[in-house]
């Protein structure tokens, strides 16, 4: 019973040491300590002619940016598989196997289209919500 009490109190003792830890670490962060001026970072990197500030590429702007690329291409791939659909629907001189066989390349576009379209808004969500 003993122990079962000093192992809990431990834990707590941890938790509680590690969560001031962490309070104490945001109130460092809120008196305006910038580790890339205060720390001669940005000095260096100007000074090895790397672009700093603002206009300095991050991680999640060129992740951003490769995302948009793909999925613009990946919605004119599909515009063109909704073209092609509909070119071999207008050829199909009443056939029905290449009604049929246009169809679903039609349907097939439109499905990764709405899958494009999906994947498109939950990444720009998930980009401007870390950002």
């Amino acid at each position: 019973m003993k122990t079962a009490i000093l192992k809990n109190l431990k834990s707590g003792a941890l938790i509680l040491s590690l969560a001031l830890l962490f309070l104490y670490g945001n109130f460092v962060a809120a008196q305006g300590y910038d580790f890339n001026k205060n720390s001669g970072l940005d000095n260096s990197a100007a000074t090895a002619g790397f672009v700093t500030g603002s206009d300095a590429a991050t991680v999640d702007s060129i992740t951003g940016l490769v995302i948009s690329i793909i999925l613009g291409m990946l919605g004119v791939v599909f515009l063109g598989f909704i073209i092609y659909g509909g070119f071999t629907w207008m050829i199909a001189d009443g056939n029905q196997d290449k009604i049929k066989q246009a169809n679903k390349i039609i349907m097939g576009s439109i499905m990764g289209l709405i899958i494009t379209l999906a994947a498109y808004a939950l990444s720009t969500f998930l980009i401007y919500y870390f950002q």
